[in-house]
């Protein structure tokens, strides 16, 4: 075994022992699977099989350290503009993904439910068939919950919140003059269960949050870990790393 083999497992526990304080809901943008596939002269396509395979190993790392919520920013608005043929790929690929969801027998015995948030009217009808059958498959759990942002945009999300109010006050189901964040947090993601964010994770070595879940993530101060490696490189390590930056956050606090 290499220096390195030897070593990693002596400071992923050392990583653990320092994050006493767990976040109950972790945002991750995942950057990087291109610049992933170009460096390891593979195509794109190959850097998303390998951020796939990443995200499956990222869930359970999560559930074992006792995160109950985990949303994923898989898909942006601005996606829609890159290369048909890439685009197609990952709709396939998210299609596979769901579809894997109804049969996955750790799915259910862990009763995790899994919800989409995003522009549901962007997306092809047969993802959104898979999409809501997944959904509706998970619908009666509450022990964890994974939210994958796909046709996602963080100003897109207020401006229909903002459309949802204005709409109840017309119809009179809202009254103008009582109305608080409370309120506009009801008309947000559809209704699902999403958590104020206590952490934003940003693979890539991009310092930038996108915009990502502005409301539940700015609004709640929630700390965030920018990190260099690509999201199909990220590691155990690399996520209690993170942790630990919110640990710190909670013990500067108190």
């Amino acid at each position: 075994m290499s220096l390195r083999g030897q070593v990693e497992p002596l400071y992923e526990r050392y990583l653990r022992w320092q994050c006493k304080h767990i976040p109950a809901h972790i945002a991750i943008i995942q950057d990087g699977n291109r610049r992933y596939a170009r460096l390891n002269n593979v195509g794109t396509i190959d850097g998303h099989r390998a951020g796939a395979e990443t995200t499956q190993r990222v869930l359970e790392w999560a559930q074992d350290l006792g995160i109950r919520t985990i949303t994923l920013y898989s898909f942006s608005t601005e996606n829609f503009n890159r290369d048909s043929v890439e685009v197609n790929y990952l709709f396939d690929l998210f299609k596979k993904k769901f579809a894997e969801i109804c049969e996955d027998d750790r799915v259910h015995r862990n009763q995790i439910r899994v919800q989409m948030i995003g522009d549901r009217s962007m997306l092809p009808p047969d993802l959104l068939r898979i999409v809501e059958a997944a959904e509706d498959a998970t619908r009666q759990y509450s022990r964890y919950f994974l939210n994958i942002a796909l046709a996602y945009g963080g100003r897109n999300e207020i401006v229909h919140a903002a459309r949802g109010v204005v709409a109840g006050v017309r119809d009179g189901t809202v009254d103008a003059d009582v109305i608080t964040p409370k309120t506009v947090e009801s008309f947000l993601y559809d209704g699902i269960h999403l958590p104020p964010v206590d952490l934003i994770v940003r693979t890539g070595n991009e310092r930038r949050t996108s915009n990502f879940l502005p409301w539940m993530a700015n609004g709640n101060e929630c700390a965030v870990y920018f990190c260099a490696p690509y999201w199909p490189v990220f590691r155990r390590i690399d996520l209690l790393r993170a942790i630990r930056v919110y640990d710190q956050r909670m013990r500067r606090r108190r």
